[in-house]
Parts: C-alpha cells; structure tokens; sequence
C-alpha cells in the first residue's frame, strides 16, 4: 500500500478513535502515530522514533513557557484578578444600558489577557458577572451570551497557549505571533461590546441599565485593573524590546503576578497550593497532547501527505481563496465538535503547508486559524463555553444559552472580514 493512502487511512483512524471510543486527543494521536509509522516502516523504527522525538521535544528550553504562562494565570485567578476587573468595568460602563454586559465582555478581556483560556474565563466570570446580572433583570440569553462569547478572548488575546503551540509547532516566532493577536483580540472585543448595544437596540428590556456612579468611584475602582494591567506591559513590553524571550517572560510574568498578589495581601499558601496544583493539571494535559502531536506529526511526514496535499491544493484550478475558505470552513466545524487546542495539533501538519504553498502570510493564517477555532468554542452542537456556562447557571437553559451566543458569532465573521480587507492588522 502506498505511504500516501496510509497516511490517509491514519487521519481516518485518528477520528474515529477520537469520537467513537472517546480517547484524548493527546493518547489518540500518540497511538496512531506509532500504528502508522510501524506500517509504514516496521516497530522497531517507529518505538526509537517515538522515543527520540518526544526527548528532543521535552528537553526543549522553550516548551516551558506553557506550564510559567498557566501559572501566571493561575495565581491571578486564585487572588481574585477576575473580580477586580470585573467591578472596574461595571463601575466605568454599568450605568448604560447593557452595560453590565459590556463591563462583561471587557472583563474577560483583561482576565483573558493574564489567563490565555477559554474555559477558565467561562467559569470564573459566570461566577462574578451572572449573579449582577440577573440582579438587575438582565435577559438571561444576553447575559449568558456575553460571558460565554467574551471567554472566547481567553484563545485570541495574548499571553495566549493556543497561540504559544502554534509556534512551537511550526516553528514561528511566539513574540511574533503574540503581538499579531494583539490587533485583531482588541476588534473582536470591540465587535462583541457592540453585539450587546445592537441586542439592547432591539429589545431595549434585554439590559436595563444600571445605577450610576460617581467620578470618585470611576478612580477609585481603577487600581484594582491598573496592577493587572501593568504585569500584562510588563511581559509585552519585554518581548518587544527583546528584553525577555518567551520563555522568561513567563517566568517573569508568574513571578510578578506573586508580588502582586502578595503585596495586595491576595494570595494565602492555601490559594498558591491551589494555583500549583491547577497548573500542574492543566500543563499535564497540554505536555500529553503535544507529545501525541509530535508522533503523528513525524507519521504523517514519513507518509509525505503534508507536502503531497500542499502541491495538490496549489495545482488545483481554482482561486486560493476558495481553498483557503474549506480550510477555515472545516476548522468552523471541527471546533464546535472538539477543543480548539486538539484540532488545531491535528490539522496543522497538514493545512499548514498548504497555507504556506498557496502565499499566505503564516503569522497572518496561524491567528486567523486561532480566530477560527475559538468561534468554535461557543457554536452548537457542542460549544465548550456554553456547557461551562450553562452548568455555572444552573436555572438557565443549554438552548438559552445557545440562542444568546448566536448573536455574537456575527463579531467573529466581521473580525474575520477585517483580517481579509486589512491582514497588516495581524
């Protein structure tokens, strides 16, 4: 059988195992690497390939910047970051209508910009934001839209882990890629805060407005945003100076959100046991799905179906829009049916080089990808964030939920459309 048909029948196989015997991403893909690479050479070859890849890739200085970037966000969730944010917002734009909505949005920016995860913003602002929400007579389909679309900035905005994999993977500068997010998160926030006011346009009961405070609230609030702020241009500001690679940056950024926690008198021993052990968790399962990425990654090389597939989408007689467009259209689908981090391991052997072959940018189609994906997070039928948010709000139906991130998925596509008009954004 030829390398190119078992390469295929892997990917095939791949799936299959992922959905219908519900294997992790990360044990799926180790798996069917190394069946494959045993196909393709013999299991001898493919256990010492396995072996050495996986050293190679583990005993790299720059893989630590996964669990020091989940560590950073982790003592700031655990100190409370998310609440600070969150009344500094409500404080500046609560008294308009849907403004708590929009204090939302904007919260999980900030929280997002020091957390870098979907799942993660999804249940600690449901937990901060829901509550004043319903206090205030809000629409339940806005106010649980808002929470769930607004955590999707925890993918797009940088210290980003989806964005850090990206380059890792395909060996882009994560600097790079950091800032080129920093652009196209900010639309996307800015489309979101705007889906509320067309909401509250149409049904001006969705999002009453709420009391007003005064300029002495206005400033006072603001240090509870200025300390997160300035640990978020403390990690950007060295990157772009060159003052940090990426790797000490999130060194730098987990040791500062400590001093900021402790000097703010936040952080207990219990409260940082708690932020170790949550990002042990959480970087366990990143290292797990990486090392699966990098056997089927060496598998599907050995097959040469990357390159294949790139000299096969470039021949075709069509324009590279249209190839580009079933790309993103399957990476629509693909992340409303699975985590954005798996998907994304999983295609880009393959899209990648297509991506590369056909002219496009690949900053430019790695944030777009990223952009892409997360859109998944909050699209039927499985939508990660509105599962976390409808388990958070336990009174408020899934469909509910459902119904309010539709309309937020408009901000996506004119985030997407911007991107296209105008790529030197990224």
């Amino acid at each position: 059988m030829e390398p190119l048909t078992i390469g295929l029948i892997g990917i095939l196989l791949l799936l299959v195992i992922i959905f219908c015997f519900r294997i992790p991403v990360g044990f799926a893909m180790a798996l069917t690497g190394y069946a494959g690479f045993a196909w393709v050479v013999n299991p001898t070859a493919a256990l010492g390939t396995m072996a050495s890849s996986i050293w190679h890739t583990f005993s790299s200085y720059g893989l630590a910047v996964i669990p020091l970037f989940i560590l950073m966000g982790n003592v700031c969730f655990h100190a409370g970051v998310s609440r600070k944010l969150y009344n500094t917002a409500w404080t500046w734009t609560g008294h308009i209508r849907g403004g708590i909505a929009m204090a939302t949005v904007l919260a999980c920016a900030g929280f997002a910009a020091i957390c870098g995860s979907n799942a993660a913003t999804a249940a600690t602002m449901s937990a901060v934001a829901l509550p004043e929400m319903k206090k205030f007579g809000y629409d339940d389909a806005l106010s649980t839209g808002s929470v769930a679309a607004g955590a999707t900035l925890g993918v797009v905005i940088p210290p980003s882990v989806v964005l850090i994999i990206i380059g890792l993977s395909t060996g882009l500068s994560i600097a790079e890629l950091f800032f080129a997010a920093l652009v196209p998160g900010l639309v996307l926030t800015a489309g979101l805060a705007c889906v509320v006011w067309i909401m509250c346009v149409v049904n001006p009961q969705a999002g009453p407005p709420g009391p007003k405070t005064t300029m002495r609230q206005k400033i006072a609030s603001l240090p509870g945003s200025i300390e997160m702020a300035l640990l978020f241009m403390c990690v950007m500001t060295g990157l772009y100076l060159g003052w940090f690679t990426p790797t000490e940056a999130g060194a730098a950024g987990a040791f500062f959100s400590i001093i900021i926690a402790l000097v703010g008198k936040n952080l207990t021993w219990k409260k940082l046991w708690a932020a170790l052990d949550d990002s042990v968790r959480t970087s366990s399962m990143i290292m797990m799905i990486v090392a699966g990425a990098v056997i089927f990654g060496k598998f599907l090389t050995i097959t040469r179906l990357p390159y294949e597939a790139a000299d096969w989408a470039a021949s075709l007689p069509v324009p590279s829009w249209a190839i580009l467009a079933v790309m993103l259209a399957i990476y629509v689908v693909g992340g409303a049916i699975m985590d954005a981090l798996g998907l994304l391991m999983i295609t880009i052997p393959v899209f990648f080089p297509v991506a590369q072959r056909l002219g496009y940018d690949p900053v430019w189609f790695a944030v777009l990808i990223t952009i892409i994906t997360t859109m998944g997070a909050i699209t039927p039928p499985v939508g990660i964030n509105t599962y976390i948010v409808a388990g958070m709000a336990k009174d408020i139906p899934l469909t509910t939920v459902f119904r309010g991130v539709t309309w937020f998925l408009a901000a996506f596509v004119v985030t997407v459309m911007f991107m296209f008009l105008f790529p030197e954004m990224a």
